[in-house]
């Protein structure tokens, strides 16, 4: 498993989503289940274990996304058991989860804010204030980015990799336990 982590609207979801296409592996967003802005930042990791769970016993994993505007669940969605799975969203590369490769997207809190912002509305922004708070007392405590196998950086859209595949093949040019060519 892939994990994609980093701070909220710091592009975590574009570069995963990249990613999961490179690499041709599904992609599970922790987006994609209800996390109260003043809940905890692992709100989601009760409903995201059994799904990795089926996956791993070569299973599909069956769940209902949620979708935060209507905030209501969608149709199920059926992820296939795959050698490798991406999974995105704050918190996912936790010291606890089962992540084989960690990835640390990030951007100065001010782009993260002007992105949130703009994703979110003006209403959200004192939420978004407070949970960048939680999340960041979460990255501080866990020590999640000083774990990070790659780390990005998305404060230029053009800085973040076209070929995000390549970057895991390659981090300052050394090759990563094997996975180059």
């Amino acid at each position: 498993m892939v994990a994609v982590d980093g701070p909220s609207a710091a592009g975590k979801s574009t570069y995963a989503a990249r990613l999961a296409v490179a690499l041709d592996a599904p992609l599970l967003g922790t987006d994609e289940f209800p996390v109260p802005w003043d809940g905890p930042v692992l709100a989601w990791w009760p409903r995201v274990r059994p799904l990795l769970e089926s996956l791993r016993r070569g299973e599909p994993a069956v769940y209902r996304p949620y979708d935060w505007r209507a905030g209501t669940y969608g149709p199920p969605r059926v992820l296939r058991p795959s050698p490798l799975l991406v999974l995105e969203g704050v918190g996912a590369a936790w010291r606890g989860g089962p992540a084989d490769l960690r990835i640390w997207v990030d951007a100065p809190y001010e782009v993260r804010r002007r992105r949130a912002a703009g994703r979110d509305g003006a209403e959200g922004t004192a939420a978004w204030e407070e949970w960048s708070l939680r999340e960041a007392a979460h990255f501080t405590l866990d020590g999640t980015r000083d774990r990070a196998d790659l780390i990005v950086d998305s404060a230029d859209p053009a800085g973040v990799s076209a070929d995000p595949a390549r970057d895991l093949v390659q981090r300052g040019g050394q090759d990563l336990d094997g996975l180059g060519s």
